[in-house]
């Protein structure tokens, strides 16, 4: 499948703005980023960023935490735009989850991995 930067940006804004309230409320400074690919693994997305549960002390100044979109390997795995849709949605719940402090292997638990 082909798409352009821009466009592939749109998608993922409008997945953004899909999602359930209750999910994306607590996202205290986290922006969200999309790049062609990672420069070193093949990732769908990723979260640079302190999850809640391991924050000391967290106030005024901190860096706000990344989650990384990639264009490139969403678009390798998805045939129509439904399936890429799916697709990035899957890839920002699992990263939003990291924030959270929900681990890989609770995320199979809780079927979004």
């Amino acid at each position: 499948m082909e798409m352009g930067a821009e466009e592939f940006e749109a998608l993922v804004t409008s997945v953004l703005d899909e999602l359930p309230d209750e999910m994306v409320e607590g996202l205290d400074n986290v922006i969200f980023l999309v790049e062609d690919a990672h420069p070193d693994e093949d990732l769908l997305g990723i979260y640079e960023g302190v999850a809640i549960t391991d924050r000391g002390q967290y106030g005024f100044g901190e860096l706000p935490d990344r989650i990384m979109v990639y264009r490139l390997p969403h678009l390798e795995t998805s045939e129509t735009v439904e399936a890429l849709r799916h697709e990035v949605r899957t890839t920002i719940v699992h990263e939003i989850a990291h924030f959270y402090g929900i681990d890989d292997a609770q995320l199979h638990e809780l079927g979004w991995a």
